[in-house]
């Protein structure tokens, strides 16, 4: 949402576009060193996604993450980190993404590789396929870690908002059964061959993004983006909860 610098009477820029340049405009949710006005699909956008032995934040770890960063429709770099969490990996979580301790106990902990991690998110629009999940996850690790948040890009804020394809695809896709990654990368046509590991599910869902940016109803601007996602997603959790209160949990 953008929010005018001033009383509610001030002319805005649409009725007296000779003086649009002069206004100060301040738009929620968006990367601070970024232009809410510019293309997001031009800007840097950094997809993360985390592998991690449960559900639970502040009681899990992260096992591995992957960046996937693109720009105007291509992927211009990826990285994976396999993580030592420090506990051991239960075997629920291992049958899903296939990471045993063994495979991580010589790896680095995640305080150790962090400043790798806020090198490769400067300057990009962070994002992941259900954002709440890796985000949670990622700041219930940097807070452990003990490490001044102050050394760590702006994209990770707590005010800037992490673009979802989730909350695009649940809107774009609304009539199609199965939401999951998986489900939405092969309607659109996207391979994901090795679904649960991090730099794979990250780079299918930046696809994915892309992908159902060629809708019309997806905003071009970075910051009508951001504004429009969440939108959608404060209708999406009131549907839920409804939904929630008609079908009760035994």
């Amino acid at each position: 949402m953008k929010e005018h610098v001033g009383c509610g009477c001030f002319p805005t820029g649409r009725h007296y576009p000779g003086i649009a340049h002069l206004l100060r405009v301040h738009a929620r949710g968006i990367v601070p060193e970024l232009d809410g006005d510019a293309e997001w699909e031009k800007l840097l956008i950094a997809v993360l996604d985390t592998e991690t032995t449960g559900r639970e934040a502040q009681t899990d770890r992260i096992v591995e993450i992957g960046i996937v960063i693109g720009v105007g429709g291509e992927i211009v770099k990826r990285v994976n980190w396999l993580v030592n969490p420090g506990i051991p990996i239960p075997d629920g979580a291992r049958e899903i993404h296939g990471i045993s301790d063994d495979d991580v106990k010589d790896s680095p902990t995640f305080a150790q590789i962090a400043p790798e991690i806020a090198a490769a998110l400067q300057g990009t629009v962070p994002a992941a396929y259900n954002a709440p999940f890796d985000r949670a996850f990622v700041a219930a690790e940097l807070t452990r870690s003990g490490l001044a948040l102050d050394s760590f890009p702006s994209c990770l804020r707590s005010e800037v908002q992490w673009l979802d394809p989730l909350v695009w695809a649940r809107e774009l896709q609304k009539y199609e059964k199965g939401k999951k990654l998986g489900d939405v990368a092969g309607r659109l046509g996207i391979a994901l061959e090795n679904a649960h590991r991090a730099s794979d599910d990250a780079e299918a869902a930046l696809r994915v993004l892309y992908a159902l940016a060629r809708d019309p109803r997806v905003p071009r601007g970075y910051a009508a983006l951001v504004q429009e996602q969440r939108r959608l997603a404060r209708g999406q959790e009131e549907d839920f909860r409804a939904w929630r209160s008609r079908n009760p949990r035994p």
